[in-house]
């Protein structure tokens, strides 16, 4: 499966930043050695249910120690038997894409 969520703090400090939280949330998904994207708005991990949720579970716990409320979104693509799809879905994109260019594209 794969698991596309944003974890910060529902307060925040005098200048509206969160990314200190942030890091650390990112920091678990990182230390959990499962494959991970992370951009400006998500962080994508594929993985197990079990799996998957544990990182969710412990990235909200690391961001609670920034304040007393935590924020979750959450997308979840759940597609039993298949892996890779970090990347691969990404790369059927990208073909389909490069299909339709122009010659010298």
């Amino acid at each position: 499966m794969l698991v596309a969520f944003s974890v910060s703090p529902a307060t925040q400090d005098q200048t509206g930043s969160v990314h200190d939280a942030v890091a650390a949330a990112v920091q678990v998904v990182r230390d959990s050695g499962l494959p991970n994207s992370t951009d400006s708005m998500f962080t994508t991990i594929e993985g197990s249910w079990d799996e998957c949720m544990a990182v969710v579970k412990q990235a909200c716990e690391v961001v609670g120690r920034f304040g007393p409320r935590v924020s979750l979104v959450l997308k979840a693509d759940i597609r039993p038997g298949y892996s890779g799809e970090i990347t691969g879905k990404v790369e059927r994109l990208e073909a389909v894409l490069n299909r339709g260019a122009p010659p010298n594209a």
